[in-house]
């Protein structure tokens, strides 16, 4: 299977390599050294003290990959319009396309059960509905990666969470759809955990929940997941912070599990105070301020979610790594 990773930084690179692994031909998308090396010297993985190296066609531009059978999107959220301008060169007539990002994505309602409640305006999150006149509904697959990985070196990616690496692909309108089932066998054969689900905003929203909250805490704090967890300093705010979140997510899946103060915390930073102190611009919209908007539109109080939101986009603000 010809298969384009869109974005292969940390994330889409663990990915590539295990995709490329089980036999598909890969090709990434990807820039700067991490874009070099791999020209060089191959894509290189490792997991709890062994690495994995794979051979893939590697670019900056799209238009040299040619025509493939699948993207995976793995972009940030704050690079996704790049997506925009590079994807047509790489769709054939079906390619699908999956949409691994963090937060609340910019499809939310397409596709959106009649049943559910209506999202408010997300508008923002796709400027001027350029990836909405890219993308097809036909084309979009959900996904959500649960999985922790981190650029130790150039061409090199380091898996932080050996034990989990999984990801949830759907359907937007969450149909049961032939495509789904084959997908998901494609990424089990490749040692990527894919299990099903009946909606993949579920999956969006368990994500989004330690995302909104925990990983909020971390970047003011400047602490690792399992640091901020075991603060006593923070032993009342946590709760209190994920309650609302908890009350947020149930309020448009009541499906979705509560995340409580005493889940599974990795000792390591995530991904957005990594942005931070890497200087790259953070992923502040889809993790907090679209839940924001989502609370305010089913009529909830989140007065610690609206303080931790400010405090963060002032962090941010201030370092010039987001503009209001």
């Amino acid at each position: 299977m010809r298969i384009c990773v869109f974005g292969a930084g940390a994330v889409g690179s663990h990915v590539a390599v295990k995709l490329a692994l089980a036999g598909h031909d890969v090709a990434c998308v990807m820039r700067g050294a991490h874009l070099q090396a791999v020209k060089e010297n191959g894509l290189v993985l490792r997991i709890g003290g062994t690495e994995s190296r794979a051979d893939v066609q590697a670019s900056n531009n799209p238009e040299t990959l040619g025509r493939q059978d699948l993207v995976i999107s793995t972009l940030k959220a704050t690079s996704v319009g790049s997506l925009a301008d590079g994807l047509q060169p790489l769709l054939g007539p079906e390619t699908p396309v999956v949409l691994a990002q963090n937060g609340i994505p910019w499809w939310y309602d397409i596709g959106l059960p009649a049943d559910h409640p209506r999202p408010p305006d997300l508008s923002f999150l796709d400027p001027g509905g350029r990836l909405r006149a890219a993308i097809g509904k036909e084309r979009i697959i959900g996904g959500v990666i649960f999985s922790s990985n981190e650029v130790v070196a150039p061409g090199v990616v380091e898996g932080l969470t050996p034990d989990r690496n999984r990801l949830v692909i759907g359907e937007c309108d969450d149909r049961a759809s032939e495509r789904i089932g084959s997908l998901r066998a494609m990424l089990e054969s490749a040692k990527l955990e894919s299990p099903p689900v009946t909606q993949i905003r579920e999956a969006i929203w368990s994500k989004l929940l330690t995302n909104m909250s925990m990983s909020m805490l971390c970047l003011l704090t400047g602490q690792t997941a399992r640091g901020v967890r075991d603060d006593t300093v923070l032993q009342d705010v946590t709760p209190r912070l994920l309650d609302e979140a908890n009350q947020i997510a149930q309020r448009y899946i009541p499906e979705v599990k509560r995340v409580t103060r005493n889940a599974p915390a990795p000792n390591h930073k995530p991904s957005i105070l990594q942005d931070y102190e890497l200087g790259r611009p953070m992923e502040i919209d889809v993790l907090v301020r679209a839940p924001a908007a989502f609370a305010r539109a089913a009529g909830l109080s989140t007065p610690m979610l609206d303080l931790i939101a400010a405090l963060a986009i002032q962090k941010a603000r201030d370092k010039g790594l987001y503009k209001v």
